[in-house]
């Protein structure tokens, strides 16, 4: 795995194996980055589900201001740790271990707040739900915000949040990417 595009195209990330990790094809990243391209410069980022932190860096790597990362594995965590420091961002990064679907409250004291969040949650497991659910709650995104998330194809966006609306959609094969627009 690889930054796609930026100041660290081109640089390798660290992964690991296992079940718990399903790292997001460079060029479907690819494809997001092109779609989102007005929305990443100046941004700040929460990258939930992190697993990597190949979103959140790809968008620092392509201009974004500040990136935080919330996941659950003591794997990720040390794997996003590590892809930060080979890429010299802990200045502009925070690294927070917390379990997404029990709440959001780790974010609530951010300030600024969030333009542009991804949600790549496990297939599969109605995480997508309680996630959204969660970060509306926080209040800590800017009117329009963006959510990109990337989900199984068997797995639809819930609707019935008000907060997000969809405003596009994108198939891989069994993966969907859904962008969704934050109107409080």
């Amino acid at each position: 795995m690889r930054v796609i595009g930026g100041t660290f195209r081109g640089k390798l990330l660290a992964t690991f194996r296992g079940m718990t990790i399903r790292p997001t094809a460079d060029r479907v990243r690819e494809a997001i980055f092109n779609i989102l391209a007005d929305h990443v410069q100046g941004a700040v980022v929460l990258d939930l589900f992190a697993g990597t932190g190949a979103f959140g860096i790809e968008a620092l790597s392509r201009g974004a201001k500040y990136a935080v990362f919330v996941d659950n594995s003591k794997k990720a965590i040390a794997t996003i740790k590590k892809n930060i420091r080979s890429c010299a961002l802990e200045q502009s990064t925070a690294i927070i271990k917390w379990d997404i679907l029990k709440s959001l409250n780790c974010i609530k004291s951010f300030d600024p707040a969030f333009d542009l969040v991804f949600l790549d949650p496990p297939y599969k497991k109605d995480c997508i739900k309680p996630a959204l659910i969660n970060l509306s709650q926080n209040a800590t995104m800017v009117k329009g915000a963006c959510v990109v998330i990337e989900h199984s194809f068997f797995e639809p966006i819930p609707t019935e949040i008000s907060v997000f609306v969809i405003t596009n959609e994108r198939r891989y094969a069994h993966t969907l990417v859904s962008f969704l627009k934050y109107k409080p």
